[in-house]
């Protein structure tokens, strides 16, 4: 049976992809990280996750703490969305490159054949390493600089959910029977999600869009907010030219 590994956060995306990779037909190898977020329970939640699946391999790998975050700077306020267009302060350093360089290991040694990540370029924070160009670096990379790659068997990164809107991704999730209620997208740990971030806003407005109620708990779910290039003008934007993105 092909093999894959899957990033699995715990959130929204990274489950659906999760998803995904399992309808593809593969046996999975979902893998975490624990970098000194400060939203630790969506490790907790992929765990619950990796359990709803049955999954005989689930591995959390624990890197130290780079720092230059929200996420991972305690003295760094997570801010409320704001739909600035600028990279935003959530931004975690390489945090892609990083977690891509442990999958393309582990899928050598497991022998898998393709990792499946949940970036998007549609309805995301602008973060430079969710955008197809990133994706497409780094694939010629992999064919470099790794023994499956030069012996031209290279492990393909596979981004089912590049090119859809959050209500897409809900609506994927829903078609394949993931276990939304289980996921975490929300930038704090608190016990129930703020629904001020970015990651919860757009969360929100996408459960909205899809006409589908948020199976989670929230603090404050502010769904009036205007989600700036979102859905479906964004989606004409980014088949322009995504290179732009």
């Amino acid at each position: 049976m092909k093999r894959a590994i899957v990033l699995l956060s715990g959130g929204l995306d990274s489950t659906t992809c999760l998803s995904a990779a399992i309808k593809d037909g593969y046996e999975v190898f979902p893998i975490s990280f624990d970098y000194g977020q400060r939203h630790r329970r969506e490790l907790h939640c992929a765990g619950l996750i990796a359990k709803y699946y049955k999954l005989k391999s689930y591995n959390v790998f624990k890197l130290d703490n780079v720092g230059g975050s929200a996420l991972t700077d305690m003295s760094i306020k997570v801010p409320e969305y704001k739909g600035d267009k600028f990279i935003p302060i959530t931004y975690v350093p390489a945090r892609n490159i990083i977690f891509l360089s442990y999958a393309v290991g582990y899928a050598e040694v497991v022998n898998a054949e393709a990792i499946y990540i949940g970036v998007n370029a549609i309805d995301y924070s602008g973060y430079p390493d969710c955008r197809p160009e990133f994706i497409t670096a780094f694939q010629s990379m992999i064919s470099v600089g790794t023994k499956s790659g030069v012996e031209g068997r290279g492990v393909k990164i596979v981004t089912p959910l590049m090119d859809l809107s959050k209500s897409e991704i809900i609506k994927l999730a829903c078609d394949n029977g993931a276990p939304l209620h289980l996921t975490w997208s929300c930038y704090k740990g608190d016990e129930k999600a703020c629904g001020v971030c970015d990651s919860c806003v757009l969360r929100l407005k996408g459960f909205e869009e899809a006409g589908i109620e948020d199976p989670i708990e929230y603090l404050k779910p502010d769904i009036g907010v205007d989600i700036a290039g979102s859905s479906e003008a964004e989606k004409k934007g980014a088949a322009i030219g995504k290179e732009q993105i």
